[in-house]
């Protein structure tokens, strides 16, 4: 692969145990478990109605199609089989006197020898077995009453299921969802945005079918197999062992496959994040593709990472064709094994008909989930590769640390003083974008940080704002250190315009406000009056209530920038922190940027950092930084007139 595919590969799973993996899922299960307990309820009534049809079957073969009695049973040497009439029925009687020759009478019943059926008339036939015939007809009903039991048996259960399913699947995704959003902004830098997004959707939705195909149904298959075992061998156990000596080889082959396909299912779930992960990056850099056409470059990348899924598909297809054929010739070898040695029990009369016509049926029930096997399985391992992936993010500990309850301070009432006190940082160790970094800025001060392009300006904003925490050294609000207040109120005095705004799918008053709906009309006019963005805003067609494309697309750089001052402004924080924030704009737009930015500083504490050193004017002091440290602070005259570092850029810029 090439260095920029490897970028995406995860990390390699050892063995993972699978009952550790379900029990990390108890929690979230748990809530629901009175359900789980109806569900396995009417699993019990299920799998009863499941083994009761085919008795039924057997039932009306043996009492009322061809009955079992012999003459053996009543006295005679000749054993074959007869038929039981009564003597009490008008009907039956007439036609035994008909035919005495035929019939063997005894009491109030007579028998007539199964053979010898075929000398009455059709008539007379359905005469003598009218009984047989109502039997027939009562199981017939019998069977049609299992048959709707377990339809809505069956209903209930699936209903119930998906229901546990999909309530799981919402608590996973928004437990997931929290969690990542908590993590340091460290973390997504090493993780691409395709596979978080996998996580969230893939991985979580691969757990639905676990819940609601495999969990009760593969204990409803236990039970069933266990039953069917019980009545086989309760019907003739000689039978049931000739057709059961084939097991083992069905087991073994199980647990062969079981081996086989968790190993192809980890890797196919390793390459579909890979695929969401380049796909999601051609999107974002579409316009850098296309310019610099290297759609060809790309396109190799992706079809490498393709065709890796394609052979670990082809793998998991391998496993499969291998051991469906083998459970399929097993099955075909069990009832070839049962008709042989059931059919020669028929003859010599050791088991009736009824036995091995519902032997075969029990035989196909019980290879049926054995069949399943291989679909559950694959159900199974593709949730339990997505349960590994997400509960490698939900494991996830890369996040700023919260100061403990004993050295927690209250949120400050007002910020007096902003403070880095010899602070050193870097973002891959041993090299160090700051180094022994100090400096003050007052309340109500503006701060204004300029430098070339990697001098670590805007690591600076990011230890602010505790994105990031310093290695050595200390940043300090009113002479406090910053990691002793809590993140939240921490960032809730601050506001970040950066120097390409991002804004959400949605409104502009959403982006603005948030989910405030109570914010009164005069106080919205005067923040974007405020912003600048009045004018434009009044200009589109559904003014502040117009729903914006994803990241604002249908906004100029510029509009985009004045929402986010506007943003900034709404939250009336104390301290400001503007990266670069009219760095991509034209000059017109640029005195309404700085226009909406002198609103948005005045009388609030703020730390500018600039490209353009036009912006840097407006600050009370000015930090020039160089290689991550301060090269030269003061005013704009004053550096001026020391003609260094600053003269110098400045010079440059004209």
């Amino acid at each position: 692969m090439t260095e920029r595919a490897t970028r995406f590969d995860e990390k390699i799973l050892g063995k993972t145990q699978d009952i550790r993996l379900i029990r990390r899922l108890f929690p979230f299960i748990r809530p629901y478990q009175w359900m789980l307990g109806m569900a396995v309820l009417l699993m019990i009534g299920i799998t009863v109605m499941e083994l009761l049809i085919p008795y039924i079957t057997k039932i009306v073969i043996d009492r009322y199609i061809v009955p079992v009695y012999t003459l053996a049973e009543s006295n005679s040497e000749d054993a074959r089989p007869v038929i039981a009439a009564n003597l009490e029925d008008p009907g039956v009687k007439a036609v035994v006197l008909a035919h005495p020759a035929l019939f063997q009478t005894e009491g109030t019943s007579a028998v007539i020898s199964f053979d010898d059926l075929d000398r009455l008339s059709r008539q007379e036939r359905l005469r003598l077995r009218q009984s047989d015939i109502t039997g027939v007809g009562r199981m017939a009903a019998a069977l049609l009453v299992a048959v709707m039991i377990s339809f809505v048996l069956n209903f209930a259960l699936v209903m119930m299921m998906e229901y546990v399913g999909q309530k799981v699947m919402h608590d996973l995704r928004l437990t997931l969802f929290s969690h990542i959003q908590d993590l340091s902004v460290r973390f997504f830098t090493k993780n691409p945005v395709g596979r978080l997004v996998t996580r969230v959707t893939n991985d979580i939705q691969n757990m639905h079918e676990m819940f609601t195909s495999v969990i009760i149904f593969v204990i409803k298959d236990f039970f069933l197999i266990a039953g069917i075992t019980v009545v086989l061998f309760y019907l003739d156990w000689r039978l049931a062992l000739t057709a059961y000596c084939i097991f083992p080889i069905v087991f073994y082959a199980s647990f062969k496959f079981a081996g086989s396909a968790r190993a192809a299912f980890r890797t196919i779930r390793i390459k579909i994040a890979q695929i969401n992960s380049s796909f999601a990056e051609t999107i974002g850099g579409m316009r850098v593709l296309q310019l610099f056409n290297r759609q060809h470059d790309n396109f190799k990348t992706f079809a490498a990472i393709n065709h890796e899924n394609y052979l670990a598909g082809m793998q998991q297809i391998t496993v499969f064709a291998v051991f469906m054929p083998i459970i399929e010739l097993m099955s075909s070898v069990a009832l070839a094994i049962v008709i042989f040695y059931g059919g020669a029990g028929i003859i010599d009369q050791r088991i009736s008909l009824g036995t091995l016509v519902i032997f075969i049926s029990y035989l196909r029930i019980f290879f049926r989930p054995i069949r399943d096997v291989a679909e559950k399985y694959n159900i199974t391992l593709n949730a339990l590769s997505s349960a590994e992936r997400i509960f490698l993010a939900l494991d996830e500990t890369d996040r700023i640390p919260e100061p403990g309850e004993a050295d927690a301070l209250p949120a400050p009432e007002t910020i007096r003083e902003l403070a880095f006190d010899d602070v050193s940082f870097s973002y891959v160790p041993g090299e160090k974008v700051l180094d022994a970094v100090s400096f003050t800025v007052a309340s109500g001060r503006t701060l204004a940080i300029v430098g070339p392009t990697g001098a670590g300006k805007t690591s600076i904003i990011n230890l602010i704002t505790r994105f990031h925490d310093p290695d050595s050294g200390v940043v300090r609000i009113n002479g406090k250190d910053i990691r002793r207040y809590g993140i939240q109120h921490l960032r809730s005095r601050m506001a970040l315009v950066t120097q390409d705004p991002f804004l959400f799918s949605g409104t502009i008053r959403s982006n603005i406000f948030g989910d405030k709906v109570d914010v009164p009309e005069n106080e919205i006019q005067r923040i974007l009056d405020a912003s600048r963005c009045a004018s434009f805003i009044g200009r589109l067609p559904d003014g502040i209530d117009t729903v914006l494309g994803e990241s604002g697309a249908s906004l100029s750089s510029g509009q985009r920038q004045l929402i986010s001052i506007a943003r900034a402004i709404a939250v009336d924080p104390e301290l400001i922190l503007l990266d670069e924030a009219t760095s991509y704009i034209d000059s017109e737009t640029e005195a309404k940027i700085q226009d909406a930015m002198g609103n948005l500083m005045r009388n609030r504490t703020a730390v500018v950092i600039a490209h353009r050193l036009s912006t840097a004017r407006i600050a009370d002091h000015i930090i020039v930084l160089h290689e991550g440290k301060i090269m030269e602070f003061g005013t704009h005259d004053r550096l001026m007139v020391q003609q260094g570092f600053y003269h110098r850029m400045t010079r440059l810029q004209g």
